[in-house]
């Protein structure tokens, strides 16, 4: 679906360069929800302008659905980015406009007729969920539903794409969750591709499907959101993961965990997918002849499922003890003895 293959840009000042994208290179699926998560700087708000070329690259490619935005002329451009949507942190609303207006004005700017954009708008409204502002205007609403306009106003000409740039960082957690499951919602009714830039990771970790972290300019770690929650390599990507999981599992484990145990082993449990769903403790405790105390647990849900981590105190017979471990071992979850006391 989309194609960028050395994508850089370079700003020129007076006597230095900045290279805020750097030779990036990714492929983003139809219909899926892909994440670009970067502390501030990482150059991911530039990399998403450069995809509509808001921004004009230095360098590189940009094709959507077999079309190279970067080889277009001017004229062709503007009628591509009626297949591109999107959305802003601070809404970018027309401010002397109401709800209805400010969704019809790509409309208008396209030549649809007055019939046809009523009819789309009122359509928009109800996906939105905006029912019954639509006379309202923007001074008049909330943070989250100026948020809706702004996406209602994105999806007016039936666009292949939704680029979102930092669309929930002014928002309040819960106005947050509710704009992330609208477009869940979205994605899957209209099977829009996603392109959602953002520095939290919570963000990353309710709605997409994969993502890749970027750091002065370039991406240094992509793929499935669930292996790059249980198994970051980067230490940015770590400091992301931090954010929804907390301290990593080996200080939490050295500092407090091992030094109150005095008996029998710790097994560090890694779980993904859908065996993070199982009773896989209490079916051991039921087989086997030995105690299982769960010290400190951590389980988080993706799009693409469960992953998580448990420390599991294990006592009794060894040999009841290692097959214990052998049957959580052939469950597919990933066992690691931490310590034997």
């Amino acid at each position: 679906m989309i194609k960028i293959k050395q994508l850089s840009k370079v700003f020129q000042t007076n006597s230095t360069a900045i290279q805020a994208v750097n030779a990036l290179d990714l492929s983003i699926d139809k219909g899926e929800i892909f994440g670009v998560i970067g502390y501030s700087g990482a150059g991911k708000s530039t990399f998403i302008r450069l995809i509509n070329r808001l921004e004009e690259p230095t360098s590189g490619q940009v094709t959507i659905d077999n079309q190279e935005i970067t080889a277009l002329s001017k004229n062709e451009l503007r009628l591509s980015r009626q297949e591109i949507g999107m959305i802003f942190q601070h809404f970018n609303l027309l401010w002397s406009r109401t709800v209805r207006e400010n969704i019809m004005f790509p409309l208008e700017i396209a030549g649809i007729s007055k019939p046809e954009r009523l009819e789309r708008v009122d359509e928009l409204i109800r996906l939105v969920g905006l029912t019954g502002r639509e006379d309202a205007y923007p001074s008049q609403l909330s943070g989250g539903q100026k948020q809706r306009v702004g996406i209602a106003r994105a999806l007016a000409n039936n666009p292949k794409v939704l680029l979102c740039d930092e669309a929930t960082s002014a928002l309040d957690p819960e106005t947050t969750d509710s704009i992330l499951s609208l477009l869940v919602d979205i994605n899957e009714k209209l099977g829009l591709t996603i392109i959602l830039i953002t520095h939290e990771m919570h963000v990353i970790q309710k709605i997409c499907h994969r993502v890749a972290v970027m750091e002065d300019g370039r991406v240094v770690e992509q793929g499935n959101v669930m292996d790059v929650f249980s198994h970051p390599q980067q230490a940015v990507t770590k400091k992301f993961v931090e954010q929804v999981m907390g301290k990593p599992d080996d200080e939490l484990t050295d500092e407090t965990i091992l030094k109150q145990i005095d008996q029998g082993k710790i097994l560090r449990l890694h779980f993904v997918g859908e065996i993070a769903n199982q009773a896989t403790i209490s079916q051991v405790a039921k087989k086997y002849d030995v105690e299982l105390n769960i010290l400190h647990g951590n389980v988080k849900q993706t799009q693409s499922g469960a992953y998580g981590t448990l420390f599991v105190q294990i006592t009794g017979d060894d040999e009841e003890i290692k097959k214990a471990i052998d049957f959580i071992t052939s469950t597919s979850v990933q066992v690691e003895v931490k310590e034997h006391v």
